[in-house]
């Protein structure tokens, strides 16, 4: 998938996109038909076990990156720039942007509006496709007004809308709409030409993204309203180490038919060495 291939489906069919962290999962994920693997800063939180985003830097993220680009071979892969990756300065920010490119990403996300988009021109212009991120962001929510519900007044949904204007101006080629009124990430997406990645936004948006994590009912720190799970794999996770423990303490595993042998013959040979 590439990005045109991401644009052309505005419109036209929903843009599936999910989180991935590790070669394993993006496989899986890849072989399911997701469109978009986010190798997000979220794995901070659900595979690092920091209490929010803000830690994450630019080595975690170009090792996330290179195992998932190492999985998947059809969904485009969008790796996160982490917090303080690219607020420095535009250079630094492209500097960043190449690093995870070269870890084997397709494009960068950034999180902000109209405050960043010297910088996102500037990775544009140095060929890197970039998709943005308004609404809630959870890099600097948690420093300043917690996680809610944005859109909520005339003035933020305002602000939203020229937000995603600017954004697409710049040159991003979809955006991400995090815990957005869905009255606001509907207008927002009949008003840029780009498709709009919703998470919390509403079924209007042109695709939808979930932390794997979240929808697979593996990390329980945190339970989203906007989280739909589809599994529930903490407690099937739960119950086979559970087992397993049980059955190593008990002696039934392993059984015979996980057990490796020496022929007889050489078991005859080993044995009388042994007594010599």
């Amino acid at each position: 998938m590439s990005v045109n291939d991401i644009v052309a489906m505005k419109g036209m069919e929903k843009i599936s996109v999910l989180t991935a962290y590790d070669y394993s999962t993006s496989l899986i994920c890849d072989r399911a038909g997701v469109d978009v693997l986010l190798v997000g800063d979220s794995a901070g939180m659900v595979v690092l076990g920091y209490p929010n985003t803000v830690p994450v830097g630019m080595p975690e993220m170009t090792m996330f990156c290179g195992a998932v680009a190492r999985g998947a071979k059809r969904a485009m892969i969008v790796g996160d720039m982490p917090f303080g990756s690219y607020q420095p300065s535009a250079s630094v920010a492209v500097e960043n942007a190449v690093q995870l490119i070269k870890a084997g990403c397709d494009a960068v996300k950034l999180e902000g509006g109209s405050e960043i988009i010297g910088t996102i021109k500037a990775i544009v212009d140095a060929g890197i496709p970039v998709m943005g991120h308004i609404g809630l962001k959870p890099q600097t929510s948690s420093l300043w007004e917690g996680y809610r519900l944005q859109g909520r007044t005339k003035v933020s949904a305002m602000k939203l809308v020229q937000d995603a204007k600017a954004l697409e101006k710049a040159g991003v080629f979809s955006i991400v709409l995090e815990m957005v009124a869905s009255e606001v990430a509907d207008e927002i997406t009949k008003s840029v030409t780009v498709p709009t990645i919703g998470i919390g936004s509403g079924v209007g948006c042109d695709g939808q993204v979930l932390v794997l994590h979240d929808m697979l009912g593996i990390y329980e720190d945190i339970k989203p309203k906007f989280v739909k799970r589809y599994s529930e794999l903490s407690k099937s996770i739960f119950d086979a180490v559970a087992s397993y423990t049980r059955e190593v303490k008990e002696g039934k595993f392993p059984e015979g038919s996980n057990t490796f042998h020496m022929s007889p013959e050489e078991l005859d040979r080993f044995r009388k060495a042994r007594k010599k």
